[in-house]
């Protein structure tokens, strides 16, 4: 089996295990009673993401090869979030917070860590096999989008939206991958020791990259539009939902699919990952980030004005252009760190990008997008025909400006701060 074949593979179970309930996983909460707790379920992410991935960077750069950290990472988070999944069943409505929360975090815990980690492997398989991972890497990764749409489609279909099945799902993938893991090619550790401090055995040298000032502001920038990331995720599916209270959005696909609508966004972020060598080479990192910034203002800017029905083109516009706010600043800021760091700490800076995004960056946002929506939304009671639902009605239009105007002021601060000279053959 190729090379490529094998790295795609990996992705495709790396971002299905993720898919499987990271967009539903509020339309659970809300009727479970935890519908308050949305935001604290979806920061957790950012939280085990401020120091779990540099930990794990630092023991690949140093100690254990990547691909057998990544296989024993993602058995450890699957053997988890199967007990998050089964408890949720076995409970029913009588579900304890700190029961399935404490389960749940564990498994994040440990597989947040991988999308890092998965990077690192990616990369050092190609380059050892002698290919350009800018021109390779993006082709391989568009399969973990298709990947996450294919369990986004699972668990609407099996009408596992409002069941903590979804979380069962994603176990059984994550057993899949930790075992597959171990079969993947050697990704060796430094080897590299003399005279080193505690701080570089430790590989805490990316830290220093904050002393570059490029790397210092791109890695600020990148918590601040960090801050985006897990908004939608947390809260578009019970946005859309929320329409079913009203009866003449009732009936509609929108809100009888809304994983499915959704998903559209992971079809437009497969298809602008093959875009991203040629935006790269043409535009540069930062005009590219440009893009990214700005369609993250366009992305709530129509959720605000749509709807799913006579808006429903905006709701669709909205997912279209997810593909570019989230692959344009991920994928082409791991590419960007993957080609200005050192090779020595670069599953380190892998680490880092991930800790100022996923970890930092996401924290605060999920937990202000919560505050927003408790602000002018709140879980209601409603009868949709003859059946009473617990929906989050409330003033959602004022929400997405709000996440829209944050987004718009980034982008203009981006723009002036941030300087760096593309090198289109760099």
């Amino acid at each position: 089996m190729s090379l490529r074949i094998r790295l795609i593979i990996m992705n495709f179970l790396q971002f299905a295990i993720w898919g499987a309930y990271l967009t539903s996983m509020s339309r659970y909460l809300g009727p479970a009673g935890l519908g308050s707790h949305i935001g604290i379920f979806y920061s957790v992410q950012g939280i085990v993401s401020i120091f779990m991935p540099a930990i794990m960077g630092i023991v690949a750069d140093r100690w254990v090869p990547a691909q057998k950290l990544l296989g024993i990472s993602h058995l450890v988070a699957a053997s988890f979030m199967l007990s998050a999944g089964l408890y949720g069943l076995y409970s029913g409505t009588e579900v304890s917070f700190s029961t399935i929360f404490g389960l749940y975090a564990l498994s994040v815990a440990f597989y947040m860590p991988t999308l890092a980690l998965s990077n690192s492997v990616a990369y050092t398989i190609l380059e050892k096999g002698g290919m350009d991972t800018v021109k390779a890497f993006p082709p391989i990764r568009v399969f973990g989008t298709i990947g996450f749409i294919c369990t986004m489609w699972l668990v609407d279909i099996l009408g596992y939206q409002t069941s903590s099945m979804q979380f069962v799902v994603s176990a059984v993938l994550g057993f899949m991958l930790g075992i597959y893991a171990f079969t993947l090619p050697n990704c060796p550790v430094s080897t590299a020791t003399g005279s080193k401090t505690l701080f570089q055995a430790l590989g805490l040298d990316a830290f220093k990259l904050f002393k570059i000032r490029k790397m210092a502001i791109f890695f600020i920038f990148s918590m601040l539009l960090g801050v985006a990331l897990q908004i939608t995720n947390g809260f578009a599916n019970p946005f859309i939902a929320s329409f079913e209270a009203y009866p003449e959005y009732a009936g509609t696909f929108g809100v009888k699919h809304s994983n499915i609508l959704i998903s559209l966004s992971q079809i437009s972020e497969a298809l602008c990952i093959l875009l991203i060598p040629f935006f790269l080479k043409r535009y540069g990192i930062k005009n590219v980030m440009l893009m990214a910034m700005f369609a993250w203002v366009l992305r709530f800017g129509f959720f605000g004005l749509g709807n799913p029905g006579s808006g429903v083109w905006l709701l669709v516009f909205s997912m279209l252009v997810y593909g570019v706010a989230f692959d344009f600043f991920n994928v082409s800021g791991s590419l960007f760190v993957d080609k200005e760091t050192p090779h020595n700490i670069r599953a380190s800076a892998q680490g880092m990008f991930m800790l100022m995004t996923n970890g930092i960056g996401a924290t605060i946002g999920t937990l202000w997008a919560q505050s927003v929506v408790n602000r002018f939304c709140s879980w209601t009671d409603v009868t949709v025909g003859t059946a009473t639902k617990s929906l989050l009605v409330g003033d959602w239009q004022s929400v997405w400006f709000i996440f829209a105007g944050y987004a718009l002021v980034v982008t203009i601060l981006f723009a002036i701060l941030f300087r760096y000279k593309h090198v289109p053959d760099k």
